[in-house]
């Protein structure tokens, strides 16, 4: 009828809630370990991904000039070499010549190749590169060599009125493309043309 209040009682825990309570801890702990692991690996990802998307877009080279040399009247005045004078885009990091592909296409159709030295490609140093040609890596912004592609050992000499895509792409993945068209009339007299 009287009910007392004992301060002293108190409640008791069964063996089973401990076990479902020490489970529940240990499932939080290895869930907060997954997704710390999996967020460290996405942001090796994102960071690895944004250094190839700016190598991609700032790695890349830059056309100074082109020109085209004349063959002699007897084959009709077609452009048998073309040189490249190149250089690495502001911001770039150094770009390896022999490492870099060109891709030219056209009426005759489409071609790449490498544009290390030898199989119709030579490189010149121009201005600020150290080493032999087969070593050409632009460091500097200054620095200058000269590309010259004989077009009867990779692709077809060219008429005029001719056009050609050109496009250079780095081993960073980064392009540059040219627009290449030869003069409607060449004369005799030119050994080079702009083009």
């Amino acid at each position: 009828m009287f009910e007392t209040d004992n301060d002293h009682d108190r409640g008791q825990v069964g063996i089973g809630t401990l076990i479902v309570f020490i489970a529940m801890v240990l499932v939080a702990a290895i869930a907060a370990g997954v997704l710390i692991n999996t967020a460290g690996m996405l942001q090796t990802q994102a960071e690895a991904t944004g250094e190839e998307s700016t190598d991609q877009v700032s790695d890349r080279l830059e056309i100074v000039s082109a020109s085209g040399n004349v063959s002699d009247a007897s084959d009709n005045n077609n452009i048998t070499e073309l040189n490249f004078v190149m250089a690495m885009a502001a911001g770039s990091d150094p770009i390896d010549l022999n490492k870099t592909t060109a891709q030219f296409i056209g009426s005759e159709g489409e071609e790449t190749f490498t544009t290390d030295n030898g199989s119709g490609v030579e490189i010149k140093n121009v201005q600020g590169v150290d080493g032999a040609p087969d070593e050409a890596v632009l460091t500097e912004t200054s620095d200058r060599v000269e590309v010259i592609v004989s077009l009867n050992e990779v692709y077809s000499t060219l008429e005029e009125g001719d056009q050609l895509s050109v496009i250079f792409t780095t081993d960073a993945g980064a392009t540059t493309e040219m627009e290449i068209r030869v003069p409607t009339t060449i004369t005799d007299e030119d050994s080079s043309v702009k083009l």
